[in-house]
C-alpha cells in the first residue's frame, strides 16, 4: 500500500512539474497582442500610451523565466523584422520609456538563446 501511495505521489509531482513548464511558455500571438497598443509609438514615436505600457508590463510579467524570455525575444525580433515601418530605436527604448526593466536589449542583434 505504501508503495502505491508513493507511485501516485510521484505521478502527481511529475504532472505538476510538466504543467508548470508549459504554463511558463509564451506564444508569439501573446507577444503581438500585448504590444499591439504600442504600434503607433513603434512606427511614429511620440508619447507612449498607458495602454502600450500596460502591454509591455504584461509581456514582461508573462516572460518571467529564461524558458519564457527566449521565445518572447525571438517573437519580438521576428515581429520587428516583418514590420518594416517599425523604428528599431523606438523599439529599443520602449521598455525604459514604460519604466520596465528587461534583462536583455531589444535589438535585431540580440542572441535570444543567451537571454536569461
Amino acid at each position: 500500500m505504501a508503495r502505491m501511495v508513493m507511485m501516485v505521489f510521484c505521478v502527481v509531482v511529475t504532472c505538476m512539474v510538466v504543467a508548470e513548464t508549459y504554463g511558463q511558455s509564451i506564444t508569439c500571438d501573446q507577444v503581438v497582442s500585448d504590444l499591439s497598443p504600442c504600434y503607433g509609438y513603434l512606427t511614429n514615436g511620440g508619447a507612449v500610451s498607458s495602454a502600450c505600457c500596460s502591454g509591455v508590463d504584461a509581456l514582461n510579467s508573462a516572460a518571467n523565466s529564461a524558458s519564457a524570455r527566449q521565445p518572447a525575444c525571438n517573437c519580438l525580433k521576428s515581429f520587428y523584422s516583418s514590420n518594416s515601418g517599425i523604428n528599431l530605436s523606438n523599439a529599443a527604448s520602449l521598455p525604459s520609456d514604460c519604466g520596465v526593466n528587461l534583462p536583455y536589449k531589444i535589438s535585431q542583434s540580440t542572441d535570444c538563446s543567451t537571454v536569461e
